[in-house]
């Protein structure tokens, strides 16, 4: 009897554990199907203009790679390259509206959404796309613009100085631009027509066509955009005036919900991330210029360096954009004043 009592109490010793065990395992399994929707694997797709062998698109690839690497895969990125998800122009609305999970392009694309933020494409003089891509989100960390607010900003990033190309004729002074209709959008077009030209407004996706159809005569941007948008091409003049040179402002941004619906440790992974593509991101811009000089080399094209006396014309012609820039944004309430100083005394700690 003592035996039979100690069996049957071992065998119920056994079931007990088994309905444990069988009731963690239904505990964890539920649990998993009502987390899975909000921190399960996140698939994300990622709106580029660039084309897919350009850079940039490659950094936004490998940007997402190191997401998912650091993720243990929890968070897959997919990048759409040459504007097959949103256009240029679309990209950040696209972002806002869900369409894209995330976006790169440039503000200037439209004009008046991001106010404020236009100071960050007036002709400050920084020389390097390194210095400026470090500015501008210095800029953003100090102001946040309210103008961001609709997304959740990855960071910002900037390109080299950006020069006038042309080909119908050189440029080596500001009376050569007189009717000369040069590509141009946003800030860029206004630097044109300070310049005397005639600005012709279009995505960068469009230039190269324009160009060798001859709807422009050339464009206003960085000499990385001659090889790698092949724009070397069908250009045969470079006319590297420092005096009116800017550096266009970049955004990557993602969908706020889509954001919000990341675990926090995830948000910190990618905010870490995003810490270390801004100095890649502006390395780059500088190493790409430097490639770029080599390829129109070989094709023959001519970069015409403006004298000191020149590029102290140009800086004058576009001077008044500055002014122009506080007085607007003044009158809607904005600290354009504020905005602008702090670009300068910053770029002067930088450069």
């Amino acid at each position: 009897m003592k035996i039979f009592f100690k069996i049957r109490k071992e065998d119920t010793k056994m079931r007990h554990w088994k309905w444990v065990s069988l009731l963690l395992c239904i505990s964890v399994v539920g649990f998993s199907f009502a987390v899975l929707p909000a921190y399960g694997q996140v698939k994300l797709n990622y709106s580029n203009f660039f084309p897919a062998p350009h850079t940039n698109c490659i950094l936004s690839v490998e940007w997402g790679k190191e997401i998912e690497k650091r993720t243990n895969g929890r968070v897959q990125v997919t990048v759409f390259p040459g504007g097959t998800l949103t256009p240029a122009d679309k990209c950040y609305d696209g972002v806002v509206k869900g369409i894209s999970d995330i976006g790169m392009s440039v503000p200037s694309y439209t004009m008046g959404k991001f106010p404020l933020s236009e100071v960050l494409d007036l002709p400050l003089g920084s020389k390097t796309a390194a210095v400026a891509t470090r500015l501008v989100n210095d800029f953003y960390k100090k102001f946040k613009p309210k103008e961001f607010d609709e997304v959740k900003i990855m960071y910002f990033h900037a390109h080299g100085p950006a020069f006038l190309h042309t080909r119908p004729k050189a440029i080596n002074k500001l009376e050569d631009l007189k009717g000369v209709k040069i590509r141009g959008t946003g800030t860029t077009a206004k630097v044109v027509s300070n310049l005397g030209g005639t600005p012709v407004a279009m995505p960068m996706p469009e230039a190269y066509d324009a160009i060798s159809r001859g709807v422009a005569d050339g464009v206003v941007c960085p000499m990385e955009a001659l090889k790698g948008w092949k724009l070397g091409e069908v250009v045969k003049f470079s006319t590297q005036g420092y005096g009116s040179a800017y550096n266009m402002l970049f955004f990557v941004a993602m969908n706020k919900q889509k954001w919000d619906a990341l675990p926090p440790d995830v948000q910190k992974i990618i905010e870490q991330i995003n810490e270390e593509w801004i100095e890649k991101h502006g390395k780059n811009w500088d190493a790409i210029d430097k490639e770029a000089y080599d390829f129109i080399d070989k094709l023959g094209n001519k970069v015409i360096p403006l004298s000191q006396e020149e590029n102290a014309r140009w800086a004058k012609a576009v001077d008044p954009m500055f002014d122009e820039y506080v007085k607007e944004k003044t009158a809607k309430g904005l600290p354009a004043a504020e905005a602008l100083k702090f670009c300068r005394e910053r770029l002067k700690q930088l450069q």
